[in-house]
């Protein structure tokens, strides 16, 4: 009988874990000292084929991807971040409007402000949806924490 149970319980979860998908962005963040107080924070998505991940200026449907920044009295965030990519516009009919997308990858460059000399790190959130042409995920949050030295 617990030869049973314990097959029982390794096939449940032998298909649950199948059933689950895999997230196929990569993130990598870093900072880049620019000038005297200035950086920008280079977030790095890599995406897997036949993936991809929407623009932060995508049009209706898809979630667009957003990066939400912690507050910090130490920081000042400069506008929107650029995004550096190979951006392609396409209607999509699953979402009946024209959409922005990346395949393989985009770097997204933010530039921050240090209002004091001082050693900080800056925090927050970046949500993304990706898709490919038979299904989409989830729009999934991911957290990160760059250092600015």
């Amino acid at each position: 009988m617990k030869k049973l149970f314990f097959l029982f319980i390794t096939l449940i979860i032998t298909v649950f874990a199948f059933t689950q998908p895999k997230d196929p962005v990569g993130w990598k963040y870093e900072s880049k000292k620019i000038s005297s107080g200035v950086y920008e924070l280079v977030i790095t998505a890599t995406v897997q084929q036949p993936w991809h991940i929407y623009s932060q200026f995508t049009g209706k449907g898809p979630v667009p991807t957003k990066f939400t920044f912690k507050p910090n009295p130490l920081v000042t965030i400069d506008g929107k971040a650029k995004e550096l990519g190979k951006l392609e516009k396409v209607f999509d009919p699953n979402f009946k409007s024209e959409v922005l997308y990346f395949s393989n990858g985009v770097q997204f460059v933010q530039t921050v402000k240090l209002k004091a000399k001082v050693k900080t790190s800056i925090s927050g959130n970046v949500e993304y949806m990706v898709c490919n042409d038979e299904q989409c995920l989830p729009p999934t949050k991911r957290p990160f924490e760059i250092k600015l030295q």
